[in-house]
């Protein structure tokens, strides 16, 4: 019986990856590794996959994928390779006025294949504030908010940092959210959260604007979902290029 893939799943692993700033930050990954490969290999592909992590996890990067899926693809002579890497990636951010220093905590993958079908995916996952335009427009005082989590999946050419992706879909909210906040600074998030009211989809529409304007993304698929303070439900939003 001809298998279709084998490989690892869920591995946790302790990698570095790249930072803009030219460091490195330490961090654990989750990890899925499949091939297609002749079945006489089957029987030794999970040290073959193991042995491939351990080349690569003190240096990991976008541009790197390339590299570890044609090592597993040409050192067991399979037809494809696929890769799946969920990591939580930290940055830090300085609080609007007071410039007070924390840690935001994003989640991000690499997703890459190569073979019959070859293809590189950056996707972030990160939190934002939105607020209703209709609670806004119908109430005397205050507006409904909540916070909420896009994520955004880009295929590009050239090279994009996680930081400025990261930095591009947090534009395209009512505002950011932040780990650390003082007085002064929850005032200004909250006013420019008010002067800014956007619906899941005024957020999709905007992400997906600024990524079409990217010189270097050529695909993107962007989702939206506000975790409701009023209701029992999500609110939900979804786009992508080919559709639009």
């Amino acid at each position: 019986m001809k298998l279709k893939t084998v490989g690892i799943k869920d591995v946790k692993y302790p990698i570095k990856v790249r930072e803009k700033n030219g460091g490195h930050q330490e961090t654990v990954a989750t990890i899925n590794l499949h091939a297609n490969m002749p079945s006489r290999y089957r029987e030794t592909c999970i040290n073959s996959f193991i042995s491939v992590l351990n080349k690569y996890q003190d240096d990991m990067s976008v541009d790197i994928t390339s590299d570890l899926l044609k090592e597993i693809k040409n050192g067991l002579q399979a037809e494809s390779a696929h890769f799946e890497m969920t990591f939580p990636y930290f940055i830090e951010k300085k609080a609007p006025v007071s410039s007070t220093p924390s840690l935001m905590e994003y989640t991000c993958r690499f997703t890459g294949g190569i073979g019959k079908d070859e293809y590189f995916v950056l996707s972030v996952w990160v939190p934002v504030t939105t607020l209703c335009p209709c609670s806004k427009e119908i109430s005397e005082i205050g507006a409904h908010n909540q916070r909420a989590e896009i994520n955004l999946n880009v295929k590009y050419k050239g090279f994009i940092w996680v930081e400025d992706l990261i930095s591009l879909v947090e534009s395209g909210a009512s505002s950011e959210v932040f780990a650390l906040l003082k007085r002064p600074d929850e005032k200004h998030v909250t006013e420019q959260a008010y002067h800014n009211p956007m619906f899941v989809e005024d957020v999709v529409r905007k992400v997906a604007e600024i990524a079409l304007a990217h010189p270097d993304i050529y695909w993107f698929s962007v989702g939206v979902e506000s975790f409701e303070s009023i209701h029992k439900h999500s609110a939900y939003a979804y786009v992508d290029s080919d559709n639009i």
